[in-house]
């Protein structure tokens, strides 16, 4: 059986700057998706963020500052549509009554009734991270974090994407891309700490990748006043550990994918205590127990598949759950919750975590649903509002660039190939093993491309129901909407563009999937 290694890095480029003075915009008609959130967050008064509140939008870190010091009093509801990329050069102190900020981080301080949403095109925090201390009420959506140092240059927020510490309350974390490009040795820290009395936080449909830290819930054996954490549809890839660290905290985790921890996975010690519920464990080392420390904590554990999983030997620090994991204590939780059987969890979590999903979420029976929200919907695609159909008429002049490509796709039905969408034959075709599946067209080096062309094989037309285009590369969806044809976009470069089937009236055949820049 394989043993994961240490923790492999996969370079992200850093974003191009944006100007350093943002716009600050009142959108009067306009909310973000706060509709959905589940566990420990609905508790303790639940977690609403800025509903109700006026909407600004907001295209670097300053004006998202500004928005928070404009307010009435730090208590005003505000949402803050966030598109562009936010760095440390575009993020300035701003001053105000209503807000506490600083220089080179997303200072969310001593304030409440705040949602922080990316819409149109999409929102990068490259290399500037989101700090939340002394504040409650507060939903961080569909944005993308990354490359956050506590090192080298640029730092910011010690090196987490999103910290939580001192006396925080309802935080509500959902739809996030969160990714480093390394562990400690290469200036990162974490993707996701709560520390100093963070309580009642929910952390959804996010992925989490690339770092040597997934995150804690306690920053020390004496800080004991955290938790409860609700963590449910995440995905979790090339990790180190912390998936998460809980010290002396309660954990609800359940239907998260987890594919390469390399050296450890949830890890409750000094009294932390974890439910693990249907979670699918793939290629990952030691995915439960006790480690590095003696003071142990314990898990109820249940429905959890372990695909090649490895552990190790226990030992003085070194307290692995497996191989035969069973629970050594009972959790009860306080909400009602709807559980995906684990063998659907890749595929699920797949569809809907990270930004740019259009906020998808499961419906708690192995498919995707989209929730119902004010319009409009954060969106990563460059046209946030959905295509009815795509455009019909004749292929997109020019070289088909899936001919000579490669192809891969989240499963494929009897008889059928992923690399028949490619071969330039109609008589041949992909199907998914069910009614919806993904199929991708990927190069070794990056392509431009702005239109696709789906052609359904004979027989099939017009089975392809919903569907989106995504910039599997990045996670942003180019284009949503529905029926085959052909699907124009904003011209992007990219070394793998996806075509994911999100409902249909039977099994889709796909017999080519085009691609033209």
């Amino acid at each position: 059986m394989r043993r994961p290694g240490a923790l492999r890095l996969l370079a992200v480029g850093a974003a191009a700057a944006a100007t350093a003075i943002g716009v600050a915009l009142v959108v009067p008609q306009a909310s973000a998706a706060t509709g959905g959130v589940t566990g420990y967050a609905t508790q303790n008064g639940g977690t609403t963020g800025g509903a109700g509140g006026q909407t600004v939008r907001a295209t670097t870190g300053t004006a998202i500052h500004t928005a928070l010091c404009n307010r009435a009093s730090s208590s005003t509801p505000i949402i803050i549509q966030v598109e562009g990329t936010i760095t440390v050069g575009n993020t300035a102190k701003v001053s105000g009554n209503s807000c506490n900020t600083a220089a080179g981080v997303i200072e969310l301080k001593q304030i409440s009734n705040v949602t922080i949403v990316g819409v149109g095109a999409g929102a990068v925090f490259d290399q500037i991270g989101i700090h939340i201390r002394e504040s409650s009420n507060i939903i961080i959506q569909n944005v993308t974090v990354q490359n956050v140092k506590k090192s080298g240059s640029p730092t910011s927020n010690g090196g987490d994407a999103i910290g939580m510490e001192s006396n925080v309350h309802n935080v509500w974390v959902d739809h996030n891309s969160l990714l480093a490009s390394g562990g400690e040795d290469q200036g990162y820290d974490s993707l996701i700490d709560m520390k100093a009395g963070t309580n009642y936080v929910t952390v959804s449909y996010n992925t989490l990748r690339n770092s040597g830290r997934g995150g804690l819930i306690g920053s020390s054996d004496s800080d004991t006043g955290n938790g409860p954490v609700t963590f449910h549809h995440n995905l979790y890839e090339n990790i180190d550990s912390r998936t998460p660290l809980l010290r002396a905290a309660t954990a609800h985790i359940y239907n998260n994918y987890y594919v390469s921890l390399n050296k450890s996975g949830i890890n409750p010690r000094d009294g932390g205590k974890a439910k693990v519920e249907n979670n699918y464990f793939k290629n990952s080392q030691d995915v439960l127990g006790t480690f590095y420390t003696d003071l142990m904590g314990s898990w109820q554990v249940a429905g959890n598949i372990f695909d090649n999983v490895t552990w190790t030997s226990p030992g003085t620090e070194n307290h692995p759950a497996g191989p035969n994991v069973q629970s050594n204590t009972s959790i009860s939780v306080p909400y009602s919750y709807s559980l995906d059987a684990a063998g659907c969890v890749p595929t699920i979590v797949g569809q809907t975590a990270g930004a740019g999903k259009g906020l998808q979420v499961s419906s708690g029976s192995c498919s995707v649903v989209t929730p119902t929200t004010t319009s409009p919907r954060p969106s990563t695609s460059a046209s946030p509002t959905p295509t009815k159909s795509p455009t019909t008429g004749p292929a997109p002049s020019g070289t088909n660039l899936s001919i000579g490509a490669g192809a891969d796709g989240s499963s494929k039905g009897g008889g059928t190939s992923y690399g028949n969408v490619i071969d330039g034959d109609m008589g041949t075709y992909w199907s998914p093993s069910g009614t919806t599946g993904s199929i991708s067209v990927k190069w070794g080096s990056a392509k431009t491309v702005r239109s696709i062309n789906i052609r359904e094989a004979s027989g099939s037309a017009g089975t392809i129901g919903s569907w989106q285009v995504v910039n599997a590369d990045t996670g942003a969806v180019l284009k949503s909407g529905s029926g085959a044809g052909v699907i124009s976009f904003t011209a992007t470069s990219l070394k793998k563009v996806t075509f994911t089937i999100t409902s249909a009236s039977g099994t889709p055949k796909v017999a080519e999937f085009e691609t033209y820049a």
